[in-house]
């Protein structure tokens, strides 16, 4: 599959930024019935999150619909190694998806409780930070 990344950006290049507090929208369930929500900050690889999906995906094995709830779009830039200091930023390395408290990652439906808790145990492998299941209340 091809990588997941903008199809356009207005800058090439962007700051570090500081990611801090908690997340501001995207912390219900919307779509599914069940979901995965981070629990701690950090940036998430577009490598990451297609092994999530993947991950998700084979274990529910064409039955129920999932929801990708975040996108890379954040271009994190490496300078070479072993180069001298200045000479400019260094290029694009790899695309991150900025993740808060409280992001709600992916969102699963059409599948029990117990397939989605083994699915989204599976995507929790795969990202970097710490997540929990999170539950229609109709399912509580």
């Amino acid at each position: 599959m091809a990588k997941l990344l903008p199809a356009k950006t207005k800058y090439r290049k962007v700051h570090k930024g500081r990611n801090r507090h908690n997340a501001k929208g995207g912390t219900e369930l919307t779509f599914g019935d069940f979901g995965i929500q981070a629990l701690e900050r950090g940036l998430m690889t577009a490598s990451q999150l297609e092994a999530a999906r993947v991950a998700i995906n084979r274990h529910l094995k064409r039955k129920g619909k999932m929801w990708t709830r975040v996108f890379p779009q954040k271009p994190v830039t490496k300078k070479p190694a072993e180069t001298r200091m200045g000479k400019g930023k260094g290029g694009v390395e790899f695309w991150a998806a900025v993740i808060r408290p409280g992001n709600i990652l992916f969102e699963v439906s059409g599948v029990s409780l117990t397939i989605a808790r083994e699915a989204m145990r599976l995507a929790d492998a795969k990202v970097p930070f710490g997540c929990r299941l999170v539950v229609r209340d109709e399912y509580a």
